[in-house]
């Protein structure tokens, strides 16, 4: 990706390096009339009725899925996203699109007893949902089809106007998403794409008739935009630096099984990818030994590929990123396995042994295919290193041991743990989000219908 200084933005392909698409930025003026035309748009669906909504999220499914071609080749053209993992992140959005409308009914509200405050009697209230108004819903690049949709069809079913502001790379990914659900009946006024960066996404934040803003990107990211927020709701779904504990009572075999796909599969640009992986001291060597031999396996190559489990990074900046988190670890001393060869945007998995505390991979989100193993004296030892971290997005722990289990689930600080499973691993009907400097706010079905609405109080007196 390159930019000059007249707002024009140039996507390459990762694999291949050639030009994939060019974008104009939409610019801070235009921003301004788009957020207000997107509140009138908000007053004039306001008393759309929920059934018609499902309507309009129903057809949006179905155009999404008639558009499921063109997409997948976009994620493997703008992002060097593998076919096999664009495909099934496409597949997995339509179904949550059907679920969100499905999951509309169930968005109730509660009869209050008044009478219970002596000033009440004689008195009903009732509390209900109500939309918030415009959501300014900005996304990453690493998974532009789903973690766009886990925003925009909660907000649109739930009566508000949205608009997207999506990374670079996937802009024209998200103008797909927008036609689909304009094509399913969505009117076009409640949802625009604004395209551009950092100030495109500050103007959004900021604009006084947006209502709400909503993240999926990186905790600086996060901290400049609720700043241009101010008081107004914030939802952030920000960094990582997953922990996957392994006890020493583990199935060894099955959590290397399970943790090297979650590692390093879309080049481990996710924010729930394994990034530390700690083990208890009895199973360190063998675990390690399972795990390089494992990964040794996994396919590297063009992302057209069916059989392709890592393709490039999204681009020769975040290769260089990357790499340089892998040097600061060596430089400090640290055990570095590279199972490749880095080709331009392409870095092949690497495992990086027990680096000290001080390394970047410790403290930082590494987005990319990378990740350190660490040993635990243990599960004491393995709760202590997995907390020492300022991020608490997801985790894991391999245990047969349900005391273990039930341990790590009340201490390991993070907002969604997985037993015998590894971090990565996502269903779209539990509570998602963060603790820590991992964000605000929780997506996931019935959640994000919630996260989109304010609950609002009718008083009436002497009925």
């Amino acid at each position: 990706m390159q930019a000059d200084t007249d707002g024009q933005f140039v996507v390459h392909n990762p694999w291949t390096a050639e030009v994939a698409f060019e974008v104009t930025s939409t610019g801070e003026t235009r921003v301004d009339a788009i957020a207000r035309e997107a509140k009138a748009s908000f007053y004039q669906y306001l008393k759309t009725p929920g059934h018609r909504r499902a309507e309009w999220i129903q057809g949006a499914a179905a155009a999404l899925e008639r558009a499921r071609g063109e997409i997948v080749e976009a994620m493997i053209a703008h992002i060097g996203k593998p076919r096999k993992a664009a495909e099934m992140e496409v597949k997995r959005s339509v179904a949550f699109i059907t679920a969100c409308a499905q999951h509309l009914h169930t968005l109730g509200g509660q009869l209050l007893p008044l009478d219970m405050v002596p000033a009440g009697a004689g008195s009903i209230g009732f509390a209900r949902r109500v939309p918030y108004g415009v959501v300014a819903a900005v996304t990453p690049f690493n998974a532009p089809s789903n973690l766009l949709v886990q925003k925009l069809a909660p907000a649109l079913a739930t009566g508000n106007a949205v608009l997207i502001k999506p990374s670079l790379e996937g802009t024209r990914i998200a103008e797909m998403i927008a036609q689909a659900f304009i094509a399913g009946g969505v009117p076009e006024g409640l949802v625009r794409v604004v395209t551009g960066d950092r100030a495109e996404a500050l103007a959004l934040a900021a604009h006084r008739d947006v209502d709400l803003v909503t993240l999926t990107g990186g905790t600086a990211a996060g901290d400049a935009l609720a700043r241009a927020a101010g008081a107004k709701r914030f939802l952030g779904e920000l960094g990582g630096n997953s922990p996957n504990i392994v006890a020493a009572d583990a199935d060894i075999e099955d959590a290397v099984k399970r943790i090297v796909p979650s590692s390093f599969e879309a080049s481990g640009q996710q924010c729930i990818s394994t990034q530390r992986i700690i083990v208890e001291a009895p199973v360190f060597d063998r675990f390690l030994d399972l795990f390089v031999e494992a990964t040794k396996r996994l396919k590297i190559g063009d992302p057209a590929g069916a059989e392709t489990d890592l393709g490039p990074v999204v681009s020769r900046r975040s290769a260089d990123r990357i790499a340089a988190m892998i040097d600061d670890a060596r430089a400090l001393g640290a055990r570095v396995i590279s199972c490749g060869e880095r080709r331009d945007c392409v870095i092949p998995p690497t495992i990086v042994v027990e680096p000290p505390a001080a390394a970047r991979l410790i403290r930082e989100e590494v987005f990319g295919p990378v990740v350190v193993v660490l040993r635990a004296a243990d599960v004491d030892d393995a709760i202590r290193i997995a907390n020492d971290c300022e991020f608490g997005l997801q985790g894991s722990c391999f245990t047969t041991s349900l005391a273990t289990a039930l341990r790590v689930s009340d201490e390991v600080r993070v907002g969604s743990l997985w037993i015998n499973e590894a971090s990565r691993f996502r269903l779209d009907n539990y509570p998602f989000g963060g603790m820590g400097r991992s964000g605000v706010g929780r997506e996931g079905l019935p959640y994000a219908l919630e996260e989109y609405t304010q609950l609002k109080f009718t008083g009436m007196r002497g009925v």
